[in-house]
């Protein structure tokens, strides 16, 4: 599956399983950002993420970790 930035919770899954001893609450955008481009299930242009974009990733990272 490829996932797109708009994929925030296939995102936020995939990071729960590579990352599963990282509290998402915790997690700066700029290292968030470099995570998700450098996931092999990602296909979608880097410079197309901003704040908000990542912001939601994040939020569903915290959702799907609790």
């Amino acid at each position: 599956m490829k996932l797109k930035w708009t994929d925030s919770l296939g995102i936020a899954q995939v990071l729960v399983e590579k990352y599963p001893d990282v509290d998402p609450r915790y997690v700066r955008f700029t290292e968030l950002y470099g995570w998700i481009i450098q996931l092999s299930e990602f296909d979608d242009a880097p410079e197309r993420s901003g704040e908000k974009i990542l912001e939601a990733i994040q939020m569903s990272w915290i959702d799907e970790a609790d």
